[in-house]
């Protein structure tokens, strides 16, 4: 059985663009060995920090003993601002980050996004160095994808093989290209929202590699 999760605390987070909506959910274990940053869908097709596969993302980091942070990008929900194709957004993940960090002082970082969040995850790696990077669903066609510098950190790839939206050929054709390649686990008939198949995406995030 799951732990009982912890009780969401809303935060409002300075951003670039104004205050920055979040989610701060604790299960309050010690010794604490990290923090989750989860960065959700696209903005301008109904993404929030209430996906329910960013909400997945977040219960099986908090399992595994992290405090996590949801956060909607500029201009979703309550935070300020207005979408701006991935960059501003970048600089929104990099000042939860900077909060998360100030919070949680010389604590490791796992960062992870679904779908336009996997991308954005992505995109600031090298400035976040997070110690664990997860990307579900990353859309790789995208051209803010084409030149990316590997993640210097354990890096996994949760990727459906019925997923309408991101070909996981496409997904298994672009990731060999790195050294090492990431971590990527292929879901047979799971589609781009995971219906009925969440308890696959959980799963593959505690799993240990290799299991």
């Amino acid at each position: 059985m799951s732990p009982v999760p912890p009780r969401p605390e809303p935060v409002r987070i300075a951003g670039p663009a104004g205050a920055i909506e979040a989610l701060l959910e604790d299960p309050q274990r010690a010794p604490r060995t990290g923090f989750g940053v989860i960065c959700h869908p696209h903005p301008l097709h109904g993404g929030t920090m209430q996906n329910k596969v960013v909400h997945t993302l977040a219960r099986a980091l908090q399992e595994l003993g992290l405090p996590t942070l949801r956060f909607n990008f500029r201009g979703v929900g309550e935070s300020e601002g207005v979408y701006d194709e991935g960059r501003g957004e970048s600089a929104d993940a990099l000042a939860v980050i900077h909060w998360g960090r100030a919070r949680w002082p010389d604590t490791p970082l796992v960062l992870a996004g679904f779908s336009f969040g996997a991308m954005v995850a992505l995109r600031i790696a090298a400035a976040a160095q997070p110690a664990r990077l997860i990307t579900v669903a990353p859309p790789v066609t995208r051209q803010q994808l084409q030149d990316i510098a590997p993640p210097l950190c354990p890096w996994l790839i949760v990727q459906g093989e019925a997923d309408e939206l991101v070909d996981y050929r496409e997904v298994q054709a672009w990731a060999v290209r790195f050294n090492p390649p990431p971590l990527l686990r292929l879901l047979p008939g799971v589609d781009h929202f995971f219906h009925g198949r969440l308890h696959e995406l959980r799963a593959a995030v505690i799993e240990p590699p290799g299991s």
